[in-house]
């Protein structure tokens, strides 16, 4: 027996999260980890600085992950 409350929360949750190995993880954590790679990488790159490209990459996926997690906590 399906309430709509009980509906909405699980549709939410559905939509913020993936599927990894067949466990359930929330989209804004892999969404965090590939950003916070990508401008590790090209940081690095650019600059030639693993320091510099290590920070931008933390300091993006740490955003990132506090700003989609609040999305997705809302949402549910």
């Amino acid at each position: 027996m399906t309430t709509a409350g009980n509906f909405r929360t699980t549709a939410a949750r559905a939509a913020c999260d993936v599927s990894v190995a067949g466990v359930p993880w929330p989209a804004y954590k892999l969404i965090a980890l590939v950003l916070g790679a990508v401008v590790a990488l090209v940081v690095g790159v650019a600059t030639a600085t693993a320091a510099t490209a290590v920070l931008a990459g933390a300091a993006v996926g740490t955003v990132t992950w506090v700003v989609f997690s609040a999305y997705c906590s809302s949402s549910r």
